[in-house]
């Protein structure tokens, strides 16, 4: 299982936020490309970096820091946040970055996730952002009338590089993943699975370890690296078995 180091983006600085609230912020570092560094130097070989800016404001505001964490690392970096177009998608790909993560666009223009994933098949993530099983939008701050399990199944259809399920209530949290909704977003999609929210420990990880058979092969690991709760290696190794 694949281990993923989160970066998240507000104001240029590297941040946390508890259960995606903006006023619920915890600063980790003003230099985004150095966390980077040390995350690929002690053995991460992907990065998630989110643009939380522009998740809010529906266009990416962290152009700048996704550069310069392109230009100090070799691994691969998925990025999502603020991206609602087709040449948005085209401008963050034509950086250089791997995967582009698509969320609130995948409900509001259902096109535009099929049109990308078509034009950049393999690269194109759906990031799936759910409360109590509903997806949420617009860096989680509106509620859709959506299933999570229904989106998952529709993006099935498309050449999509996975789909990162984010469990709200847990990002932050430190309370272990939501392995049921895990499974069922498995189960719908017919497509690799990244899972979010709430990993804390190496028993998390293996306890997503089991869900591999289903599809879920990736975990993104936050709060619990930046706060010490968990280092890096021990993750990495958790992973492998």
């Amino acid at each position: 299982m694949e281990i993923i180091p989160a970066i998240d983006l507000r104001g240029g600085r590297v941040v946390r936020l508890v259960q995606g609230d903006p006023t619920r912020e915890t600063r980790y570092g003003e230099d985004p490309a150095a966390a980077a560094s040390e995350w690929e130097r002690r053995g991460a070989r992907r990065l998630h970096v989110v643009d939380l800016d522009g998740a809010l404001r529906g266009a990416p505001a962290n152009r700048e820091a996704v550069r310069a964490i392109l230009a100090a690392v070799r691994i691969p970096i998925q990025v999502g946040g603020g991206l609602r177009s087709l040449d948005a998608v085209r401008e963050l790909l034509g950086l250089g970055v791997a995967t582009a993560v698509l969320g609130t666009a995948a409900i509001r223009d259902p096109q535009l996730l099929a049109a990308a994933s078509a034009a950049f098949p393999g690269r194109i993530a759906l990031g799936l952002d759910a409360r109590a099983g509903i997806v949420a939008v617009s860096g989680w701050a509106e509620a859709t009338s959506v299933r999570a399990t229904d989106l998952a199944g529709r993006a099935g259809a498309h050449p999509l590089a996975s789909i990162i399920y984010t469990d709200i209530s847990r990002d932050g949290m430190l309370s272990g993943p939501d392995l049921v909704g895990l499974r069922a977003i498995a189960e719908a999609a017919r497509l690799p699975v990244i899972a979010s929210g709430g990993i804390a420990s190496t028993a998390d990880i293996a306890a997503l370890r089991s869900l591999e058979p289903l599809g879920v092969r990736g975990a993104i690991v936050g709060k619990a690296l930046y706060d010490g709760r968990l280092s890096l290696e021990a993750a990495l190794a958790a992973g492998e078995g």
